[in-house]
């Protein structure tokens, strides 16, 4: 196992483990311990429906102390299964907890899978102890493949920052390519970090650094019940990070969650398209957003550009319905740096010969002004294919 193409964070060790819980011969029971006990954040799922290990890992974190270890399964989300969900979710961390000579409480749960299917309690119980047995065997690679789900590949990021003249390592990783409108974070996602840091600074970097990166990338406009980013920064590299440094651990974290970010647009279920929706001169920063989620999540918009289709129409009309207050006289759209549309009126420009090189590209910029004001939003968004039917079509058989 071990991947040494993505570093890991120091004083961290990973396990994967094959437990049969959806697919025989895929891993899918993943095991993150740190040596030394860690500051603890997390960003959830503010859909209502929150899953077990939501639930309870909310519920782990607002204690405040130390935690040691993340368990995550996929194949079975353990979301909508009631109070039997629940005593399974702490079952499988007493399962864990017992493995590694830890406590429950200073583990944090994350599942995904098929909403409303209990935990195979029976597998778990086979399962754990070959899965504590090969801690430290994993690398950062494996442990991304493990969580996977409907993902063509494994999500990894990493980021470096000097800090008191020592280097401070960041890993993460990710899983989600469809059911994903984070409205917080993603359907899961680790960052491991070896600074010390306290832990309210900690979580505040994380509720900031969410803002703009997972809950600025959108596939199909669902949120998830099961979104969870957890972060855990355990010392082990010797630097406590603190006062002005902080901004610096900070833009790392924020680093990491972006390539994360686009990573996941990038692999949306059926994905060929990473859509950069840019609105410009609203006056607030919440009418630019409102405009850039209505046009990213427009079938007619994420069709056209599945087919190259330089269709501005459709575009506007999406403006036009967003709720947003503009002039339309004052609205100007460009696709990959063309201009499309101003005036109120299509422009005399060759655009479907100027945009036939380009709409054959990955990112597709899409930039709209609405006006004068100083606002602006971006908004990752991906194309809609005939994949994506095929794949939600048939998720559950």
């Amino acid at each position: 196992m071990k991947s040494a193409t993505m570093p890991l964070a120091g004083g961290f060790r990973l396990a994967t483990f094959r437990a049969g819980f959806k697919k025989a011969n895929h891993p899918d029971l993943s095991l993150v311990v740190s040596d030394f006990p860690a500051a603890g954040a997390g960003v959830f799922t503010t859909n209502l429906f929150k899953a077990a290990p939501v639930l309870v890992a909310m519920k782990h974190l607002a204690k405040g102390a130390p935690l040691r270890a993340i368990v995550v399964n996929t194949g079975q989300a353990n979301a909508c299964t009631g109070t039997q969900g629940l005593e399974n979710c702490n079952k499988t961390l007493a399962l864990v907890a017992r493995a590694t000579g830890l406590s429950p409480e200073e583990i944090l749960p994350a599942s995904t899978g098929v909403i409303g299917a209990q935990l195979k309690m029976e597998a778990w119980e086979k399962a754990v102890p070959g899965l504590c047995a090969n801690l430290g065997q994993a690398g950062v690679e494996d442990l991304a493949t493990a969580i996977m789900t409907t993902d063509k590949g494994p999500k990894m990021a990493a980021a470096t920052c000097e800090i008191e003249g020592k280097t401070i390592t960041l890993t993460g990783v990710a899983k989600g390519a469809g059911m994903i409108c984070p409205n917080m974070a993603t359907m899961i996602s680790l960052v491991l970090c070896d600074a010390a840091v306290e832990r309210a600074e900690w979580q505040a970097m994380f509720s900031r650094a969410v803002r703009t990166t997972f809950n600025r990338a959108t596939v199909d406009g669902d949120t998830s019940t099961n979104d969870s980013l957890f972060g855990l920064a355990n010392g082990a590299s010797g630097v406590t990070v603190q006062g002005e440094a902080l901004t610096i651990l900070e833009a790392a974290l924020e680093d990491v969650l972006a390539q994360l970010a686009y990573k996941l647009v990038e692999d949306g279920e059926g994905a060929t398209k990473v859509l950069h929706i840019t609105v410009r001169g609203t006056d607030t920063e919440a009418a630019a957003e409102q405009a850039a989620r209505t046009v990213g999540h427009s079938q007619l918009v994420k069709t056209a550009m599945y087919g190259k289709d330089a269709n501005w129409g459709r575009i506007v009309a999406a403006l036009g319905r967003s709720g947003v207050h503009f002039a339309p006289e004052a609205v100007r759209v460009s696709l990959c740096g063309v201009m499309l549309f101003e005036k109120g009126q299509p422009t005399s420009l060759d655009f479907d010969a100027l945009l036939k090189e380009p709409l054959e590209g990955t990112d597709i910029a899409i930039d709209i002004v609405l006006g004068s004001g100083p606002a602006e939003y971006t908004l990752l968004a991906s194309d809609l294919t005939h994949e994506y039917i095929s794949i939600n079509a048939d998720y559950r058989s």
